[in-house]
């Protein structure tokens, strides 16, 4: 189905735009590659190193397959060895809920993502200017930069994410314990990538030692006790769950990605609105379509997961995760937090 952002620009004698795009991460490659093939030149400003390992759960949803096709990434994805995802199993203090996918998700590194979408942006005839973007910029701009929101000290939220090597399974499995939540899933190359959130005043109680935080579910620590760390613990924060939908807008200025909406991570999906944003994002700036239209068809697909995925972060907070769980079906709190329509 054709966006509803524009009119493609094919008249005779005009020149093809340009698109400048700040941020090389899913959102901002998914727009480089999208606006390129509207036609338009491409600049892709990023000013940290690329590929990189990044925070991330690494879990992508099946509903990530006709939007990578779409951006001509499918190949290459199959290509870099997903691990397959078939069983969702949710972890509470005193019970535990199982669920088979109805369809297989994916685990890749971001490392690997990041740098085949990089390769097919640059592939596709995008420049990438690997620098900070200047201080001015005119036209059309994709605003891909991620978050940049303040909260208050002492009710933080901070992310944790490490690889570990060992034994390998089929499933995505979250663990719940002292409004800390770490999820569990397989990527590419026999690795388990392991990532989690957790409030400042816990972490802080553990010095930031990831180990000792993860210790402390009983569950967690029998879960990776065959496994063996392989990189250090990263982390990133402060986090803020916020979206721009309706508030005031630039005109030329398309923010995608976190930079538009930054949805709770526990919900698996984080990449799937990345590149569903990003897209949109490319279309439109090299369409010229009105800023507030497009918002509002980003709006449209994602805010109602968005709004599930605060009510369920509200829960969690509050220590009703394991009672929701009890009344909820484990394939609806999936279905409840997926995009309204990826491609």
């Amino acid at each position: 189905m054709e966006l509803e952002l524009g009119r493609r620009q094919t008249e005779v004698g005009v020149l093809p735009k340009i698109v400048q795009i700040v941020g090389a991460g899913l959102a901002g490659c998914a727009a480089a590659i999208a606006a390129r093939r509207e036609g338009s030149h491409v600049l892709l400003y990023e000013k940290s190193p690329f590929p990189r390992h990044k925070v991330c759960g690494e879990y992508l949803s099946p509903e990530i397959v006709p939007v990578l096709q779409d951006l001509g990434l499918w190949d290459d994805f199959q290509a870099a060895n997903p691990a397959p995802i078939r069983r969702l199993v949710l972890h509470f203090r005193n019970s535990q809920k199982r669920s088979q996918l109805r369809a297989a998700a994916y685990g890749l590194s971001r490392y690997a993502l990041d740098d085949l979408m990089l390769r097919r942006a640059i592939s596709v005839g995008v420049r990438h200017e690997p620098a900070p973007a200047p201080a001015l910029l005119s036209g059309p701009v994709v605003l891909a930069h991620g978050r940049q929101t303040q909260s208050t000290k002492g009710t933080r939220l901070f992310g944790f994410k490490s690889h570990f090597e060992g034994p390998v399974n089929d499933a995505v499995e979250l663990f719940f314990f002292g409004q800390c939540y770490v999820g569990v899933n397989p990527v590419e190359g026999g690795v388990t990538n392991v990532c989690g959130l957790g409030p400042e005043e816990l972490l802080r109680a553990h010095d930031f030692d990831i180990d000792r935080v993860v210790q402390g579910c009983p569950q967690l620590a029998e879960r990776l006790e065959p496994l063996r760390r392989k990189m250090k613990w990263l982390t990133v924060g402060p986090l803020v769950f916020a979206n721009r939908f309706r508030g005031p807008s630039e005109p030329d200025r398309y923010p995608a990605g976190d930079a538009l909406s930054f949805v709770d991570p526990f919900t698996g999906s984080g990449m799937l609105s990345a590149l569903t944003m990003g897209r949109l994002a490319g279309i439109a700036a090299a369409r010229g379509t009105a800023v507030e239209e497009y918002v509002a068809e980003c709006r449209r697909r994602l805010e109602k997961p968005f709004q599930f995925s605060s009510v369920i972060r509200a829960m969690l907070a509050n220590g009703w995760a394991e009672r929701l769980s009890a009344v909820i079906p484990a394939h609806l709190l999936v279905r409840l937090t997926r995009t309204h329509r990826a491609v």
